[in-house]
C-alpha cells in the first residue's frame, strides 16, 4: 500500500479527542498513549512500564454525552470518539516515613501511621475508580479490623497510581497505607521461604562470583548478546547452574 493510500486508510478510521481540552484527530485503534504520541506529544514522565504495570499513566476521562468520570491507565485504555481526557503522572498523596526494620507488624503500627484509616466513610469510590478492579475499600475495612494478612492479599494486585486517593472522601492515601500492610504482612509476619535462605547462603558462599565476574568482564555488545539469548525462567538451583565457561563467561 502506497503512502497516500495508507494515509487515506488512517484517515478514514480516525476519530476526535480532546487532549487537556485541545481537539485532536487520532487512529480509533490506538490507545490513550499513543493517542498523545501520534498527535504530538512527547513522554518525558508517566510512561514507565508501558504495559499496565508500574501505574504511572494514570488517566480521567469523560465520554461523550455521558455525566460520569472514567479512569484507566493510558497504556491500555483504547481513545473513544469525542473522549474528554487528562493524564495525572502524579496524584499528591501524604506517605508516612518509618524505620521499617522496626516498625511492629501490628494493627497499631498501621494506626499510628496513618491515623486517617478510621475517616474512611466506606462510600467506595475508591473501589470504584481503581482501574486494576482491586477492591480498596476491603481491604481498608480489613485493616480497620486490624488484619494485616487480609488487607495485603486483597491490596496485591495494586500498582501505586494513586487515583483512589483522587476521589477518596476522607482525603486519604489508600495505596501508601496498603503499601505498609504488604510490607510488614511479607517481611514480618509471612513464613520464611526455605529455598529464598539457601539462595542467599548459595550467593553469600560465592556460588556465582565466576558468573558475575565473566559478565562484568564483557563488553556492552557482548552484554546484550547474552542478555537475548538467556533463558527466560530457569528452574534450578545453584548447584545446577551451567558454569560460565560453557556459555563464554569465564
Amino acid at each position: 500500500m502506497d503512502t497516500a493510500a495508507l494515509t487515506e486508510k488512517v484517515a478514514a478510521k480516525a476519530v476526535p479527542i480532546y487532549i487537556m481540552g485541545k481537539r485532536y484527530e487520532v487512529p480509533e485503534a490506538l490507545t490513550i498513549m499513543k493517542a498523545m504520541e501520534y498527535a504530538g506529544y512527547q513522554y518525558i514522565r508517566g510512561c514507565g512500564c508501558r504495559g499496565g504495570v508500574c501505574g504511572a499513566c494514570a488517566t480521567v476521562y469523560r465520554k461523550a454525552g455521558d455525566y460520569k468520570i472514567y479512569t484507566g491507565l493510558a497504556c491500555q485504555t483504547v481513545v473513544e470518539p469525542d473522549m474528554y481526557l487528562a493524564q495525572i503522572p502524579f496524584y499528591p498523596a501524604n506517605r508516612a516515613t518509618y524505620d521499617f526494620e522496626s516498625a511492629e507488624p501490628t494493627p497499631e503500627t498501621v494506626f499510628k501511621l496513618y491515623p486517617e484509616l478510621f475517616r474512611c466513610v466506606a462510600c467506595n469510590a475508591c473501589t470504584k475508580v481503581c482501574p486494576m478492579d482491586v477492591e480498596v475499600l476491603d481491604y481498608v475495612s480489613a485493616l480497620k479490623r486490624g488484619d494485616l494478612k487480609a488487607a495485603a492479599e486483597i491490596s496485591f494486585d495494586c500498582i501505586q497510581c494513586g487515583l483512589c486517593a483522587s476521589r477518596c472522601m476522607g482525603e486519604m492515601a489508600q495505596y501508601h497505607i496498603a503499601q505498609l500492610a504488604r510490607r510488614l504482612a511479607g517481611g514480618k509476619l509471612a513464613a520464611k521461604a526455605e529455598h529464598l535462605g539457601k539462595m542467599c547462603a548459595d550467593i553469600e558462599g560465592g556460588a556465582f562470583a565466576d558468573l558475575l565476574g565473566g559478565l562484568k568482564s564483557m563488553s556492552v555488545d557482548e552484554l546484550k548478546k547474552v542478555y537475548t539469548e538467556r533463558e527466560m525462567e530457569p528452574h534450578m538451583g545453584a548447584d545446577e547452574w551451567t558454569p560460565a565457561s560453557s556459555h563464554g563467561l569465564a
